[in-house]
């Protein structure tokens, strides 16, 4: 039994060397009488290394300007693994994800930036979960536009 354990996180090592970057946010729709923005949140995530392996979950707190706008997640859980993007040895795709952001949840200041396309940057923090068939691992990230 020990052996199946040893031989499953052989790939741990190899996942962890995936690389994450938040590359775009951008408007993609505004409703004024709710008072909500939806924001296409756009991550390139690279694999280094040599073992193919699947993005299951980018769970992570969005900001702008220093000013926190709440949490979003990427999530293909819910998703078998031969129907998921597969991230073959130095792949990079770009993966992208709707956030909603609430009026009531920020600043108005900020709001509003956010929809004049007034941002200086934006930065997203979090944990990226990738799976190869054998192996699970949660990596943390930091990365700003």
């Amino acid at each position: 039994m020990g052996g199946i354990f040893w031989y499953g996180n052989q790939d741990a090592p190899e996942l962890e060397q995936v690389e994450i970057t938040l590359t775009n946010v951008e408007v993609i729709s505004t409703n004024t009488v709710t008072g909500t923005s939806k924001l296409e949140v756009t991550f390139l995530v690279k694999n280094p290394s040599d073992t193919t392996f699947t993005v299951s979950l980018i769970d992570y707190q969005l900001s702008a300007d220093g000013q926190s706008l709440g949490s979003g997640q990427y999530s293909t859980v819910d998703v078998a693994m031969p129907g998921r993007a597969l991230f073959t040895s130095d792949a990079e795709i770009p993966l992208k994800n709707t956030f909603e952001l609430e009026k009531s949840e920020v600043n108005d200041e900020i709001y509003q930036k956010v929809l004049d396309e007034g941002i200086v940057s934006f930065n997203a923090k979090g944990i990226i979960t990738t799976e190869s068939a054998w192996s699970t691992i949660e990596k943390e990230f930091d990365s700003s536009t």
